[in-house]
């Protein structure tokens, strides 16, 4: 691993889209200067006046010439664009000796290209936003309590990991299109793994694998979605324990199943006209208001029993609503993307590829940070 490349201080938060939410001004807070990269120089302008953050970053239009013109060695660029463009603004960075963060998954793409940026001194943080990113948090602190009071040795456990943003009124469908519908739908079309039962399983049809989930007084309904099983590693559980269940999935409110059964009828056999067509049927139908806050739902829980005995279980709710200033969602993903932001400003964060917070000294860190601007995320013993 090479010396990390310096940081300059000087952000180009590329995107404009709804997840640039406040944390945006977080970053104005801590940078020695931002620039915010549009489709356009008029929409940057009109998501910083829309912040409250008009006059705190510079904007331009964007494309990939013009931003490689700018960026220094030691710059950060923040994607917030679609996964699609990540491989493309990583290539840039790693060319120009910047760094890199973005709320989105790690694809093989982005994990290939990332893997000659420890030697580069170059920094690459992902999955750093609300699901996956404050759930990757929580996750390392259960873990970490848990090996701390039952240590590694033989142990069964169960593991679950949910989260969903829906209506903060419930409406007869259980839910509104505050996102793209399109990806709603195709998520739903994603095969998922997960361990259940202590066996590996998948489900074609996530929406095949419903249960329950009780948080307080509310039960809600969840489902498995993409891959599971790769966490198990990712998040530092031992070898020794022995899994009967360890799930990463959606959290939607109680009555979605058979409020969503014509969807998932159409979407059996549904080609790709036909799910854009239903995509913008039900975005019509159901859309996202200014009036219809968001509701954020996180659960991450872990109960580990150890064969001599021993046992501990605790769990972490975030549970987060929009109002009149700012839907919840933006504000929770842009607000992560801030501490970690924050880090490597800092020079906290090494050099090479990193999601979230990996480790629990940092993900305490984090958390204080969330806490500090309203982000609460409450932990119980069951």
């Amino acid at each position: 691993m090479s010396d990390l490349i310096t940081p300059t201080g000087r952000v180009h938060w590329v995107g404009t889209g709804l997840s640039t939410g406040s944390g945006l001004g977080l970053v104005c807070d801590r940078a020695a200067g931002v620039v915010l990269w549009g489709r356009t120089r008029q929409k940057a302008e009109d998501r910083l006046a829309a912040l409250g953050l008009a006059g705190r970053a510079e904007t331009r239009e964007f494309g990939l010439a013009p931003l490689a013109a700018e960026v220094e060695a030691g710059d950060l660029v923040v994607s917030m664009l679609p996964a699609a463009h990540h491989a493309g603004l990583l290539r840039l960075c790693l060319g120009s000796r910047a760094h890199f963060a973005a709320s989105s998954y790690v694809s093989a793409e982005i994990s290939a290209l990332a893997a000659g940026a420890a030697e580069a001194g170059v920094v690459v943080l992902t999955e750093a936003g609300l699901d996956p990113g404050i759930d990757h948090l929580l996750a390392h602190l259960l873990v970490a309590e848990a090996r701390a009071a039952v240590g590694n040795g033989a142990a069964s456990a169960v593991f679950t990991s949910y989260c969903g943003s829906n209506p903060a009124e419930p409406n007869d469908f259980r839910y509104r299109f505050n996102w793209a519908p399109r990806g709603v739908l195709t998520a739903l079309l994603t095969p998922a793994r997960y361990i259940g039962g202590g066996e590996r399983r998948a489900v074609d049809r996530p929406w095949e694998a419903v249960g329950d989930l009780v948080l307080g007084e509310e039960r809600f309904e969840v489902y498995p979605n993409r891959d599971s099983v790769p966490f198990v590693e990712q998040y530092g559980l031992p070898g020794s324990w022995r899994l009967d269940t360890f799930v990463r999935g959606t959290i939607r409110l109680s009555g979605w199943k058979e409020a969503w059964a014509p969807v998932f009828a159409e979407l059996r056999d549904a080609d790709d006209e036909r799910i854009g067509d239903l995509a913008r049927r039900l975005a019509l139908r159901y859309p996202g208001t200014e009036t219809d806050h968001d509701r954020v739902l996180l659960s991450v829980a872990l109960s580990v029993r150890g064969d001599d005995g021993s046992a501990w279980s605790g769990e972490y709710v975030l549970d987060a609503v929009g109002d009149e200033k700012e839907a919840a969602t933006p504000r929770l993903v842009s607000t992560a993307l801030a501490c970690g932001i924050g880090d490597i400003l800092a020079g906290l964060t090494p050099p090479g590829l990193h999601r979230a917070a990996e480790e629990p000294e940092a993900a305490r860190r984090w958390l204080t940070a969330l806490e500090g601007h309203g982000i609460t995320c409450a932990f119980r013993r069951p």
